[in-house]
């Protein structure tokens, strides 16, 4: 009944966001009634509906969760309405504190809207001068703990919008205008955005996030200010059953990935092969991983053994220039503007015992943003998340990763 409903246009007041996004989410009586447990969406669904707005897009059984004050961040979503499995990772003791962190609230998020650079002298999460170490990193709100403007929602659709000001470390002050709009891709048009076509076993819930940085200045973003890029992190439930899959080209220029963020990753956890780099999300070892833009394409995946769930994430990437920010912790990069286009992250254990998570990450990144102003820099994600039978996952595996499902259970095991 809803699927049909016009565009409602918001001007932002709290009131009339709770009365959409009320009207949004109840899309079931009977969903709303019903006892879930954790891992479940509805479980996911009615926590984040205790402490915050949320719109709820729908698809058939496919849904997801949009939350205004987490930025429009997708929170989770699932292929089997409420009593699905949620792909998500969601702290659900952050949600039900009111002392947020002035430094990182890990609220989780299958998807959220970052600014690069993280580190070098054009960072935006360290305060200018001060040691780029763990204790003196923090997120910006404005991509943290503060609400976006709710520009308008429907049950397919949901575009948010903020204007905010950041420093940098070398001390430039901008003014960026964010915007953001997530849909909800529906499982039966889902040849037109891949070069295939499920069993029909399989289920799926797949969405589209289209994510823009507007020089809302006065001045122009270059290497002399330094130039903030779209960043795209998601957040996923990790496990010794979850390996993370990144295609490279075999034939671009430079190393094939940068493992060293954290320190070397171990051998156990990472693994080079012909094309593919395979990572471990089990979330007990704190890692990362970059591949530059001269060795990335525009996918990379996950496989959860444990629960037969396939993921892949698609992105916009730009092939004209090579010019992507330097996130390295140095307070003085030689080649600021020689990063990464893709990295993955696997969480664990902090230096003090401490730990974020736990969860994984698959990560996109746009170029630069070398706009005058005015100017608009634009970056997409699709995200697809299917389940069924091993069987039924390995052609999706074959053609898009091009590996097998076998073959990403093996990597890393003990005797792959």
């Amino acid at each position: 009944m809803l699927r049909n409903t016009s565009i409602i246009t918001i001007t932002i007041n709290w009131l009339a966001v709770a009365v959409v996004a009320s009207l949004l989410a109840c899309t079931s009586e009977k969903d709303q009634s019903m006892d879930f447990t954790k891992g479940q969406y509805g479980y996911d669904l009615e926590k984040l509906q205790q402490h915050y707005s949320t719109i709820e897009l729908v698809a058939g059984p496919s849904r997801l969760v949009v939350v205004p004050e987490f930025q429009g961040r997708v929170m989770t979503s699932t292929t089997d309405g409420s009593e699905g499995f949620s792909f998500g990772w969601v702290n659900h003791e952050l949600l039900e504190t009111d002392q947020l962190s002035e430094q990182f609230n890990a609220f989780g998020g299958e998807e959220r809207f970052w600014i690069g650079p993280e580190g070098g002298q054009f960072s935006f999460y360290f305060d200018q001068g001060k040691p780029m170490t763990m204790e003196n990193w923090r997120v910006p709100s404005a991509i943290d703990s503060m609400p976006w403007d709710v520009i308008e929602a429907n049950p397919e659709t949901a575009t948010f919008r903020k204007t905010f000001e950041l420093d940098n470390y070398s001390g430039v002050r901008f003014k960026i205008e964010a915007t953001r709009r997530v849909s909800i891709i529906d499982p039966i048009e889902l040849d037109e955005y891949l070069p295939l076509k499920p069993d029909t076993s399989v289920r799926v819930v797949a969405y589209e996030s289209l994510n823009q940085l507007k020089n809302a200045g006065d001045f122009a973003w270059d290497k002399t200010t330094g130039m903030p890029s779209i960043w795209m992190l998601s957040m996923y439930r990790p496990s010794p059953e979850v390996t993370m899959v990144l295609p490279f080209k075999k034939d671009g220029e430079g190393p094939v990935v940068t493992d060293d963020y954290f320190g070397e990753v171990p051998s156990e956890r990472l693994k080079v092969d012909d094309g593919v780099i395979y990572f471990k999300a089990d979330g007990k070892y704190r890692s990362k991983l970059g591949i530059s833009p001269e060795r990335a394409v525009p996918i990379m995946g996950s496989y959860d053994a444990e629960n037969a769930c396939l993921t892949i994430l698609m992105c916009s990437l730009d092939t004209l220039t090579t010019e992507f920010v330097n996130s390295a912790w140095e307070e003085k990069q030689d080649k600021p503007f020689k990063g990464d286009a893709i990295n993955a992250y696997n969480d664990g254990p902090l230096a003090d015992g401490g730990q974020l998570g736990p969860f994984y990450e698959l990560e996109s990144s746009s170029s630069v943003a070398a706009l005058a102003s005015g100017e608009v820099k634009m970056h997409f994600q699709r995200t697809f998340h299917f389940e069924g039978a091993e069987e039924k996952l390995d052609p999706i595996a074959r053609q898009l990763l091009g590996v097998s499902i076998d073959q990403i259970k093996q990597a890393l095991s003990d005797d792959g």
